[in-house]
């Protein structure tokens, strides 16, 4: 598995492209206008309770207060399972909270009390005890290792959780003290700047974009680190030689005219991942369609007819869609709920090879995700964990014309309208006569097709009708002058 990471900066943009053997699997976009949330530490002040939810509501300084449940509240002093908000925080505290989940349309950031930081190989989790390992790390002598070096250093600097990255894998003792060290000497400055803010204000912002896909997302496996800003190159250089010294080699600038989105294609990559079809290699094809409470995705064979029967056209083509779908959900970010019609299969070993590819398939994806049984209906559930919008929701906004139905009325339907508009306006109004403003294609069929109806209308109301045509109006756009 050949991996490269790609970066494009722009003055107002940066873009993140994770290509495996030439192919864009994921892709990361920060604006400086929408900057995200997660990771960051504020000093919230608790605006509301709401029993009914097991829930508050949080100020933390943004347009929209913050939500918090009751069991994302940290309180050692209570009893496991007690998860009463009303024991757990009162309107009005003060508490430091953590963003784990960006705002996403209409609601507000999902908080937590579990606090957290990230270095390269370790998490740390102030006031808990437990030492988790990434399971990524298969070997369980390695894995017995890394916490008896965590423990004993823990006795050592500073108790508190701790899970260790997979990237610590086969790291020395002294890797693990540095990053130990550094972490406890954050959280030091994070109490020192809360104790001194206001409600209401951010604490500690985690690291940008391009720094954080260092941190997080740069593993053995990655060859190269191209990126095409001079100013950014020198700064990841010098972030990789202190905390990451051997991905240093593998960074590069690029300088070259051609933007390096366009070696690999990545622009094209992603307005296909706009679109709703995706076209399989086989002629087949999936429908994905996102809405607010999930996302469904429909596999079809469409032109592919197989070689020897329907069953087996039917196999391969939800054995392809399997790939395809899992890319698409890691390169449009899809999470939530996601609802898989795969086509009809009779045979059972078919449908249990399906699922089990489709499981090989999400290994790779670092977002959690979890698959259920097959429906009654033959529908494959499962959920993929969601902390950032999707790519749809950061590079498209709703429909103006249509206002996200995904369709508008036909021209015939909106003369009807007009038709009946001019009722309602003759009963009401005396006028002399009314002038109709609306697109192109509703004059058109008002003076062609239903030019009867028009004369007809006129004759019944006593007043004549006139049109003019406003080429911005949209087709359901009209309006009727009295004159």
């Amino acid at each position: 598995m050949s991996e490269e990471i790609l970066v494009n900066v722009t003055p107002r943009e940066t873009r993140v492209a994770m290509v495996e053997n030439g192919v864009l699997q994921e892709v990361f976009i920060e604006r400086v206008s929408r900057l995200g949330l997660v990771g960051n530490i504020y000093k919230g002040k608790v605006s509301r309770v709401l029993p009914g939810m097991q829930a508050a509501f949080v100020d933390i300084g943004l347009e929209r207060t913050a939500f918090l449940h009751a069991s994302d509240i940290f309180r050692p002093d209570l009893e496991k399972g007690n998860d009463n908000i009303h024991e757990r925080v009162h309107q009005g505290e003060e508490l430091l909270v953590q963003v784990v989940k960006d705002p996403l349309g209409t609601k507000g950031a999902r908080l937590t009390t579990h606090l957290s930081i990230a270095a390269r190989f370790l998490v740390f989790m102030p006031g808990e005890e437990h030492i988790g390992v990434s399971q990524k790390i298969e070997s369980d002598e390695e894995r017995r290792e890394l916490r008896e070096i965590i423990a004993r250093l823990a006795d050592e600097i500073g108790q508190g959780g701790y899970i260790v990255r997979t990237v610590a894998e086969r790291v020395g003792e002294a890797e693990l003290r540095a990053d130990m060290e550094f972490l406890h000497k954050m959280w030091a400055e994070i109490q020192e700047r809360a104790a001194s803010s206001p409600p209401a204000s951010l604490v500690h912002e985690d690291l940008r974009l391009l720094m954080r896909t260092m941190r997080d997302q740069v593993g053995a496996e990655v060859e190269k680190v191209r990126i095409d800003s001079r100013t950014n190159y020198e700064k990841v250089l010098k972030f990789a030689s202190k905390f990451i010294p051997e991905l240093a080699p593998r960074i590069e600038y690029y300088p070259g005219e051609r933007p390096i989105f366009d070696l690999y294609g990545i622009d094209d990559e992603i307005q296909k991942a706009l679109e709703r079809k995706v076209q399989l290699k086989s002629g087949g094809y999936l429908i994905i369609d996102q809405t607010e409470a999930m996302t469904t995705i429909d596999v079809n064979t469409g032109a592919f007819v197989g070689h020897r029967n329907l069953e087996e056209t039917i196999f391969k083509t939800n054995l392809e869609a399997t790939q395809a779908l899992a890319r698409q959900l890691r390169l449009r970010n899809l999470g939530g709920i996601i609802i898989i019609d795969f086509i009809d299969m009779a045979e059972a070993e078919h449908r249990e090879q399906v699922m089990r590819a489709l499981q090989r398939s999400l290994e790779r994806d670092r977002a959690k995700s979890h698959i259920c049984e097959v429906s009654g209906l033959g529908l494959v559930e499962m959920t993929r964990k969601r902390t950032r919008e999707s790519l749809e929701h950061v590079l498209c906004e709703t429909c103006p014309t249509c206002s996200g139905r995904g369709s508008v009325r036909t021209a015939e339907t909106v003369c009807y309208e007009i038709f009946r508009e001019l009722l309602r306006e003759a009963r009401q109004f005396d006028a002399q006569q009314f002038l109709v403003l609306a697109s192109p294609e509703v004059v058109d069929i008002m003076l062609d097709e239903e030019s009867t109806s028009v004369a007809e209308l006129e004759e019944f109301i006593g007043k004549p009708i006139r049109f003019q045509v406003e080429s911005l109006y949209t087709q359901e756009q009209f309006d009727v002058v009295l004159l």
